[in-house]
């Protein structure tokens, strides 16, 4: 997930988070955070969801062009050796418990992600997924609404606050489309660039960007010009007094989305924000497995052009992927809506205990 709020790196502190008046600094956000995970569990129990437990070691931790993963080696009894990654998200295994028969599942899954450390953002974080067989992604919105609800039940707050911004999670949350939002808040017309079976013109939006006041460079590509237009211009307006949802996201940014019937310019994704701060990502999830492994070598060739890296594909996954019935779900970073519950600054000021270095 990305945010909204500038990206601020954290600086080393100045005692380790064990010392006991760093503990007794943050021990109320701990304890807000233990009402609310409890808070969670309730709110699917009352809906009928099973909790599942997630293995972290992967095939593939994703196909994502920017994440970046976490590598380790499997030692076989017979001493042979193989590749696995800790997991960036529970979403492949949840797949594959769909495809086995579950119907409506959660996980509150440890995920792992190099690189990745500001207020905001941590190696070494907690991720909410749940999925809904059978149903429209649009019930997604409608469980985010009640779940924002029961956080602050839980939380003992009548408000969502993050730096001087707050939110009323108890008011049903705002629907804007990412064109419409984007046409208000940057002036600029995201169709124009996108033609009616989806595909994308670079130079069109990069114009339209650059007279925008929008800084890019010579060599973005369509998906670099539009995550600039989607941070600087639109996120920081975003979940303000309420919740906001973005959805109809471009296709070519729909990730594992499948695309809006009648419009194969959008797909099936949105995304939840509270006060600036980006909290979930849902999609009406693909099933297509031939379209899935396209996806995912195109990711995986421009990662390789950027990065000079590539992660496996999950061949086991897109075998699930095609006997999964249709489904919808969604992944939200839980110590983020903990800080925006509790009224944390930072985000290890709602972990346990950080990773260290």
């Amino acid at each position: 997930m990305s945010a909204a709020t500038p990206i601020i790196p954290v600086p080393a502190p100045a005692s380790p988070w064990w010392a006991r008046d760093v503990h007794a600094d943050r021990r109320a956000f701990l304890m807000a955070r233990q009402r609310i995970t409890a808070g969670v569990r309730g709110f699917f129990a009352a809906r009928d969801f099973v909790e599942a437990e997630t293995p972290i070691l992967q095939v593939s931790p994703g196909n994502e062009t920017h994440l970046a993963a976490f590598a380790t080696e499997l030692v076989r009894p017979d001493g042979t050796r193989a590749p696995r990654y800790l997991h960036t998200s529970p979403e492949f295994t949840a797949k594959k418990l769909l495809a086995a028969g579950e119907e409506r599942l959660f996980v509150l899954a440890r995920v792992f992600r190099n690189g990745e450390r500001t207020t905001l953002h941590h190696p070494e974080f907690t991720m909410l997924e749940w999925y809904r067989a059978g149903a429209a992604y649009d019930v997604l919105m409608e469980d985010c609404a009640g779940l924002l609800a029961a956080t602050a039940d839980a939380a003992g707050t009548r408000r969502l606050t993050f730096r001087g911004r707050e939110a009323d999670p108890f008011v049903a949350p705002e629907r804007l489309t990412v064109a419409d939002a984007i046409r208000h808040f940057a002036g600029i017309d995201l169709f124009v660039s996108i033609a009616p079976d989806g595909a994308t013109d670079r130079d069109t939006l990069w114009h339209a960007a650059r007279e925008a006041g929008i800084r890019v460079a010579e060599d973005d590509i369509w998906a670099d010009v539009f995550t600039r237009i989607l941070v600087e211009k639109v996120e920081p307006h975003l979940g303000m007094g309420r919740p906001t949802v973005l959805c109809e996201y471009p296709v070519a940014e729909a990730a594992l989305a499948r695309p809006k019937p009648g419009d194969p310019r959008v797909a099936e994704r949105f995304e939840l924000y509270a006060c600036g701060v980006e909290l979930a990502n849902a999609f009406g999830e693909l099933t297509d497995a031939a379209e899935q492994r396209t996806r995912f070598n195109r990711w995986m060739d421009e990662k390789e052009r950027i990065y000079g890296d590539r992660y496996p594909i999950d061949e086991d996954f897109l075998a699930a992927l095609a006997m999964m019935p249709e489904a919808s779900g969604i992944a939200l970073g839980l110590d983020r809506l903990v800080m925006l519950a509790s009224g944390a600054s930072r985000i290890e000021q709602v972990l346990w205990a950080p990773v260290e270095g």
